[in-house]
């Protein structure tokens, strides 16, 4: 990828506004910024592109757990979180050999589903039945859950999958912020170390610009955390469903060639 100033100032601008949207909400800086970055410089690039200023805006989110809840949950998460590692590193290494039609239809598509069965105004039939099949407390439950979240999340950015099986566990706002910074945390760590060693970041250019933009998405990230207390959760709900459903639709559509 050759990197331009107007280039590196949208990407820059993505970042922050996909940092805002997680200060605000405890998620979608991965697929918001991944989403909105795959429509101008492609799915692949925007991957790899997002891994560190995920990894630096959830540092920054971690610190909302204290040391007794961050120790409680990672007791309570660790199979989730193993699992996930290992599913992120078999995710990134499929990643150059899924082609960009492909893996921008599946973007769009798993954000469309988060939004339906995520939405909190219209009820969505056997989701109840589903959740209690599929989302258990169970030890092997939680390695099966990680293991296809970090691959999706590996692949694509896409962690919509880790904010629903969290939601659906019923956490306090604090500590459900906090515990999915720390997932993200452990599994972008992880991606930093893989993507070296696979030659994602290219020549040096794509790591300079993943690097850089760090910077605007932790500002994005602080504004997002002040705002948060002062903006209604009922406003949160709706800006966010709205904004991932745009989203979503605009990278389906591309997807099918639209």
């Amino acid at each position: 990828m050759e990197v331009t100033l107007a280039a590196a100032a949208l990407v820059f601008g993505i970042v922050a506004f996909g940092g805002f949207v997680t200060g605000v909400n405890g998620f979608g800086f991965s697929v918001v910024g991944t989403a909105l970055l795959a429509a101008t410089i492609g799915p692949q690039t925007a991957v790899v592109v997002m891994i560190l200023p995920i990894l630096a805006g959830n540092v920054s989110l971690v610190r909302e757990l204290d040391r007794t809840s961050l120790e409680s949950c990672v007791r309570r998460f660790w199979p989730y979180v193993a699992a996930a590692l290992v599913g992120t590193v078999v995710g990134m290494l499929l990643l150059s050999a899924i082609p960009t039609q492909p893996l921008t239809l599946a973007l769009g598509v798993f954000v469309l589903v988060y939004v339906v069965f995520s939405q909190p105004w219209v009820s969505i039939p056997g989701t109840r039945r589903l959740r209690d099949i599929c989302v258990t407390e169970r030890t092997g439950v939680k390695a099966v859950l990680g293991l296809v979240s970090g691959f999706i999340f590996g692949a694509s950015n896409v962690g919509v999958q880790v904010v629903a099986y969290l939601q659906s566990l019923r956490l306090n706002r604090s500590t459900f912020v906090g515990v999915l910074a720390l997932i993200f945390l452990g599994i972008s760590t992880v991606r930093v170390v893989v993507a070296s060693a696979l030659g994602l970041f290219g020549g040096g250019d794509v790591l300079m610009l993943s690097a850089l933009a760090a910077v605007p998405g932790l500002v994005g990230v602080s504004v997002g955390k002040w705002v948060r207390p002062r903006i209604p959760v009922s406003y949160q709900q709706v800006g966010t469903m709205g904004l991932l459903l745009v989203i979503g639709l605009r990278l389906t559509s591309r997807g099918v060639g639209v």
